[in-house]
């Protein structure tokens, strides 16, 4: 067995063995391969029929939300990141109609790559869409375009339409038109990611036509401590408060958000101003009124191995979005997919550390060194629910995917008490490496733990307490097993409730 040392943050604990003693075998009690088998499965995190999906732009329009994305072919081509376009109505049930809009023909054209941009619908029921068109070899090398379409699939491209950055701002970083329609100006608006004198900013231009635009000077300026460029921004009204979001090139990857009262006031920084760790990125911000959405991607892996970094592009996420009473949002399932997972397996562990004790539904680990309690390989999609409960503050604890030998988790999401966060681990030596993902999350501050995670098509999206969301990339969640753990922590999982 494997002995390691526990490093926290309050001092130095030892411990015998992070792996699990003798185990108690229990007996599945099915034919089936792996859990709920036999059932039908849903494609919850669609990637593309092109490859992948990267920069998501929503658009609701008639019932329908339309997720324009950028399609990551990964082909070697000459061209780049064409626009592809996939439907739905619930966001569990997909239509993907592939490219809708091409890159150009030849390293000449402005758009020899396709950026970020948004669609909009002008009063005569013609589509708009304005988008980024980039060329390494040009400068300045980003501009927007325009194209227009009468059912969304079919675009025109009016090439007289591209304008570039002016009054200052960079040549090279000038992207992810969002526009919109101003009730309060009368008049649409573009939001622009830029730079100006070396800051990440938000620039707003005009029109009354679609056509021509205004430069009308910075809307929001990088207020986060970096110089970041703030990408993919997007700005809508919901239930009386109007909502900025946009995620940070660097150093954190992550999808931001602010509130104001008014399109034209101060626009507010929250205590918590994020939806998720970097696992979700580009997030885009959309609505039809009465549900409101935030539409991002969790990259792939280089070499598609779990233990490797990042890459761009990979399966579209989306978090349903709640206003909670003082105006903040806060990320929880998807209702619709609650209503479709609606089919409860028999979960019953297949391996437990003796010091564990499992009773109908709940788990109650004794606070004896590493303690794991293990269930049946899974393949599809799955809900399952946990309440976590009497843990202290210097818990440890968390679920674990795709089990070694010694029965750790090779894909580790874990409650890290001492470290007051909330983190991924990509490999099963948590103790000596560096969490590929986090968000702050103090555990003296609850007394108990809602947990919910959504595992589909190789991301798992953690959903704690209808606060935050913890979206990671796990290959082998799919056909590997799964279980829950705790180190030198008292805890117990209770109401455990899968779904199928």
């Amino acid at each position: 067995m494997k002995r390691v040392v526990l490093l926290l943050m309050i001092g130095v604990i030892g411990f015998n063995s992070i792996g699990c003693g003798a185990n108690s075998e229990v007996e599945a009690g099915t034919e089936e391969n792996y859990l709920g088998e036999s059932m039908e499965n849903h494609v919850l995190f669609p990637a593309s029929t092109e490859g992948f999906v990267g920069d998501t732009m929503p658009f609701y329009d008639d019932g329908k939300y339309n997720i324009f994305y950028l399609a990551d072919q990964r082909n070697g081509k000459q061209g780049y990141h064409p626009w592809g376009l996939i439907q739905t109505e619930d966001f569990v049930s997909y239509d993907d109609s592939g490219v809708v809009i091409n890159y150009g023909d030849s390293i000449e054209s402005q758009d020899i790559a396709l950026g970020t941009g948004s669609v909009i619908k002008a009063e005569d029921g013609v589509y708009h869409a304005f988008y980024t068109g980039h060329n390494d070899t040009f400068s300045p090398k980003e501009a927007v375009m325009h194209a227009t379409s009468s059912d969304l699939k079919t675009w025109t491209k009016i090439p007289e339409d591209t304008f570039t950055g002016t009054g200052g701002y960079s040549v090279d970083d000038f992207r992810d038109p969002y526009v919109y329609y101003s009730k309060e100006d009368n008049r649409y608006e573009m939001l622009i990611t830029t730079r100006k004198d070396n800051m990440g900013v938000i620039a707003r231009y005009s029109s009354n036509d679609l056509s021509s635009w205004k430069d009308e000077g910075v809307f929001f300026e990088n207020d986060m401590g970096s110089d970041s460029n703030m990408e993919c921004p997007s700005l809508l009204q919901y239930k009386g408060k109007y909502y900025l979001a946009f995620s940070d090139q660097w150093p954190y990857r992550e999808t931001h958000y602010r509130v104001s009262d008014s399109i034209n006031g101060e626009f507010e920084k929250l205590d918590l101003d994020i939806f998720d760790c970097n696992g979700f990125y580009a997030g885009r911000l959309e609505t039809d009124g009465e549900n409101l959405y935030v539409v991002g991607w969790n990259g792939t892996k280089k070499n598609h191995m779990d233990t490797e970094d990042y890459d761009w592009g990979g399966n579209m996420v989306t978090h349903q979005l709640v206003q909670k009473s003082d105006g903040t949002l806060a990320p929880i399932v998807n209702t619709n997919i609650v209503s479709t997972l609606s089919n409860q397996l028999n979960l019953t562990p297949v391996k437990m550390t003796e010091s564990v004790k499992f009773n109908d539904d709940e788990l109650s680990f004794g606070g004896n060194q590493y303690e794991m309690a293990g269930f049946k390989n899974i393949m599809g999609s799955y809900l399952l629910n946990t309440t976590i409960k009497d843990f202290d503050e210097n818990s440890m604890f968390g679920f674990c995917f795709n089990t070694n030998a010694d029965n750790v988790g090779n894909l580790n999401i874990v409650f890290n008490g001492p470290n007051k966060r909330i983190e991924f681990y990509n490999c099963s030596n948590i103790m000596e490496s560096t969490a590929q993902s986090h968000v702050d999350f103090d555990l003296k501050k609850y007394d108990e733990i809602n947990a919910s995670l959504v595992i589909s098509d190789g991301v798992v999206v953690m959903y704690v307490n209808d606060e935050i969301a913890f979206t990671t990339r796990m290959y082998l969640s799919q056909g590997m097993d799964f279980g829950m753990f705790s180190i030198n922590s008292a805890v117990n999982f209770e109401k455990i409730q899968m779904f199928k």
